[in-house]
C-alpha cells in the first residue's frame, strides 16, 4: 500500500505549501490506519523537507517517482521514502530510511545501537540493517520485481546526526550492513544526493510503483515449512527490527555465558503473527550452527512435529530431531546450566506438572530456568486456552529469582510487527475488541485491513469456499471446543453435526494436521493449530460463544463433556473459564495468513458480526 504517491515535482510543490504531513495524515485515515501519536506527525514535518532539498540538489528529472509510507505487503511495517526511476540500462527503486537521531551508541550485540527515541533511550536496529531488511522483505514477497529485473536500493539518512558520534554508528561492527546500505549523516547532503543520481536520472518506462503496489505476491511461507532451510542455513526469513533485537540479544548473553558464571532469563512478547517462532527457530539455528547446546522447546506437540518433519531426510536423524525439539517436561530431573540456551516457544502453555497423567516434576517453568545458563521465553498471555496453563511472565520472574537468574524484559523485547492476517494491526485489534481481550478504537472491521474475513450462514458453504482456497493444502476448518468427541470410540461417527447436514470428524492425529493431505477433511482443535499458521482457515465458533443483550459472552457449560484438557467445564472460576474460551477463539480467528471464514453456531453472534464488518 503506497500511503502518498506522486513525482518529484509534485512533492517539492507539497512541500513548499507546507501541507505534506496534513495529506500523508489524511491518507493514512483513509486507509483505516491511525498514526496513534503526535511523534509520527512531527517526523514528516521535520524529515520531509531534508529529502526536498537533497532531490533538489541532484540530478533527476521532475517526473521521477516518488512514495511515502509505503506499507510492505502481507506485513504492518512502513517504509519512509521511496525513489522510483531509471539510468540508460536499469530500472530501480531507492529505498530510504529516515531517522531524526542526533546520537547513538554502538553496543556489541549484532547490528544494534542504542539511541534516545519514541521519548526514552532503548535498543534498536541500526539504520541501515533496517533499510536492508525492508528491502530484502518487499524482495522476497513481490515476484514481479524480481521478473521485471527492477533493483532495490537500500540507504539510511539521519538528517539531524551529529558528526562528533558518527563513530558510534560506523565503525567496524556496522561495516557488513553499511556496504549493503549505505548511510548519510547531515553533512552528507550533497553524497546523498550524488547516491540518488548514480542510480536513477529519469523516470522509468515502467509504471514502478503500480509494480510494487500490484505486482505479484509469491505466497508467504509458514513457517512450518521452512525451519529445514532455516536449519541449514538459508536466510528465509528477514528478522526486522525488535525481531532482530531479541535475537542479537539472546546470541549477545549465550556468547558470554563462558565468561560470565550468571544465569540469565529473556521474557519476549508478541501477540499472534508477530514472529516469536520465527526468531525462535532462527535462534535455534544460529546456535546450533555455532556448536553450543540448545533445544527448542514447546508444550504443543504439533508444531514440534510439523518442524521435525520438515528436516527428516537430511542430514539429521530422528533421535536427533526428538532431541532438539522436546516437550516442556523434558527437564524434569536435569542438571543445572546442562544446556547453554533453552529457547521456549508458546511459553503460556507451560503446565505446573508433567506426564500424561501430569503426576511428574514440580514446576515447568522452574525446571527450564534451572537447566539452561540462557533461557528465553516467547510469550503472549492471551493464548492462554486452559485452565492449567501456568506461562506468565509473573511465574517466570519468580522461578528467575528462586534461580538468581537476571532477567531481561523491556519494550526492546517486545515483538509488535504483524506478519500474519495480511499484515493487519487493525485485524488483530478489531478481534480484541470484538472478543473484550481489551478495548480498541477498532470496533467494526473495515475493508482497509485488506484481510479476507467473511461470515457464512451455512457451513457447507463456508466449507466450499474454504475448499477452493486449499491450494498446496494450506488451508484447514478449525473449532471451539463444544463438540464431543464420539469419534474417539466409533471411527464411523461425526464429531460435529450441524445444520443443512454438515458433518465432520475431528481431527484424528494432534500432531500431523497441520499437514496430511487427508486433513482438509477433519476439523481441526486449538491443541492441533496452535503455534502453526495456515494461508486460510474456517472457523466453527461453537455455543460457547453467543450474542445476547447486545454483548458477546461466553458460557462454560457448553463445553464438551469429553474436553479433559481446557479445564473449563469443570473449574469454578467463572472469570477463569470466559477468559479460556475469549482466548481460544482469539488465537483459532488469527491462524490464517490471508483469510478467515467463520461460521457461528449462534445465529445472533452470526447476524452481529455481519453488522460490524464493511
Amino acid at each position: 500500500m503506497l500511503v502518498y504517491s506522486g513525482t518529484k515535482s509534485s512533492f517539492s510543490n507539497d512541500i513548499e505549501k507546507g501541507n505534506l504531513a496534513y495529506i500523508i495524515e489524511g491518507k493514512l485515515k483513509e486507509h483505516g490506519i491511525s498514526t496513534g501519536n503526535d511523534r509520527e506527525f512531527m517526523s514528516w514535518q521535520n524529515s520531509l523537507p531534508h529529502m526536498y532539498f537533497a532531490l533538489k540538489q541532484s540530478n533527476i528529472d521532475d517526473d521521477v517517482d516518488v512514495s511515502i509510507e509505503y506499507q510492505i505487503p502481507l506485513t504492518s511495517r512502513r517504509v519512509d521514502f521511496l525513489i522510483g526511476g531509471a539510468d540508460d540500462q536499469q530500472d530501480s527503486i531507492i529505498i530510504i530510511e529516515l531517522k531524526q537521531w542526533q546520537r547513538a551508541t554502538k553496543i556489541s550485540r549484532e547490528n544494534l545501537v542504542e539511541t534516545f527515541t519514541g521519548g526514552s533511550k532503548r535498543v534498536v536496529v541500526h539504520p541501515s540493517q533496517q533499510a536492508y531488511s525492508y528491502a530484502k522483505l518487499i524482495e522476497n514477497f513481490n515476484e514481479t520485481l524480481r521478473d521485471e529485473n527492477i533493483k532495490l536500493i537500500p540507504c539510511a539518512y539521519l538528517h539531524n546526526y551529529d558528526f562528533s558520534y558518527i563513530d558510534q554508528i560506523t565503525g567496524p561492527e556496522y561495516e557488513d550492513i553499511i556496504r549493503e546500505a549505505p548511510l548519510f549523516i547531515g553533512k552528507d547532503r550533497d553524497k546523498l544526493s550524488d547516491f540518488i543520481s548514480s542510480h536513477i536520472r529519469k523516470k522509468s518506462k515502467k509504471n514502478l510503483f503500480d509494480i510494487i503496489e500490484h505486482g505479484k505476491l509469491k505466497p508467504s511461507k509458514a513457517l512450518q515449512d521452512a525451519v529445514g532451510l532455516v536449519m541449514n542455513g538459508n536466510q528465509e526469513f528477514v528478522l526486522i527490527m525488535e525481531q532482530q533485537v531479541a535475537y542479537a540479544t539472546v546470541l549477545k548473553l549465550v556468547e558470554n555465558a563462558f565468561s560470565d558464571d550468571r544465569k540469565h532469563t529473556v521474557i519476549v512478547k508478541g501477540g499472534p503473527g508477530t514472529g516469536k517462532s520465527v526468531v525462535a527457530v532462527n535462534l535455534l539455528a544460529k546456535l546450533i550452527d555455532n556448536g553450543r547446546s540448545a533445544n527448542y522447546v514447546t508444550k504443543n506437540s504439533a508444531p514440534r512435529y510439523a518442524f521435525s518433519k520438515s528436516l527428516i531426510g537430511g542430514k539429521y536423524t530422528l533421535n536427533y530431531l526428538r532431541d532438539l525439539f522436546r516437550g516442556s517436561g523434558s527437564y524434569i530431573n536435569t542438571k543445572s546450566n546442562t544446556f547453554d540456551c533453552l529457547i521456549v516457544d508458546e511459553a503460556h502453555r507451560l503446565k505446573l506438572k508433567s506426564g500424561y497423567q501430569s503426576n511428574l516434576g514440580e514446576n515447568q517453568v522452574k525446571e527450564i530456568i534451572n537447566a539452561a545458563k540462557i533461557s528465553v521465553f516467547f510469550i503472549d498471555e492471551d493464548q492462554m486456552v486452559t485452565t492449567s496453563d501456568i506461562g506468565t511472565c509473573e511465574e517466570i520472574r519468580k522461578w528467575a529469582h528462586f534461580h538468581n537468574s537476571r532477567v531481561h524484559e523491556s519494550e526492546d523485547l517486545n515483538l509488535v510487527s504483524q506478519f500474519r492476517c495480511n499484515g493487519s494491526d487493525g485485524y488483530m485489534a478489531f478481534l480484541d475488541n470484538l472478543l473484550g481481550i481489551r478495548e480498541t478504537a477498532n470496533t467494526k472491521f473495515e475493508k482497509e485491513f485488506d484481510y479476507d474475513l467473511r461470515i457464512f450462514d451455512d457451513p457447507n458453504e463456508m466449507y466450499e469456499a474454504l475448499k477452493g482456497k486449499n491450494n498446496n493444502n494450506k488451508a484447514r476448518m478449525i473449532a471451539g471446543y463444544t463438540y464431543e468427541w464420539v469419534s474417539k470410540n466409533d471411527k464411523h461417527a461425526f464429531d460435529i453435526v450441524l445444520k443443512n447436514g454438515f458433518r465432520k470428524q475431528w481431527n484424528f492425529a494432534t500432531d500431523s494436521f497441520a499437514t496430511d493431505l487427508d486433513s482438509f477433511e477433519q476439523v481441526g482443535c486449538i491443541h492441533s493449530t496452535q503455534g502453526i499458521e495456515f494461508e486460510y482457515v474456517g472457523i466453527i465458533i461453537g455455543l460457547d460463544l453467543r450474542y445476547e443483550n447486545g454483548k458477546v459472552i461466553t458460557d462454560q457449560k457448553k463445553a464438551a463433556q469429553s474436553d479433559r484438557s481446557s479445564g473449563v467445564r469443570r473449574t469454578q472460576d467463572e472469570r477463569l473459564a470466559e477468559r479460556i474460551i475469549r482466548n481460544t477463539y482469539r488465537t483459532l480467528l488469527s491462524r490464517g495468513q490471508k483469510g478467515c471464514f467463520v461460521y457461528c453456531e449462534d445465529e445472533n453472534l452470526g447476524k452481529y458480526l455481519k453488522t460490524i464488518i464493511k
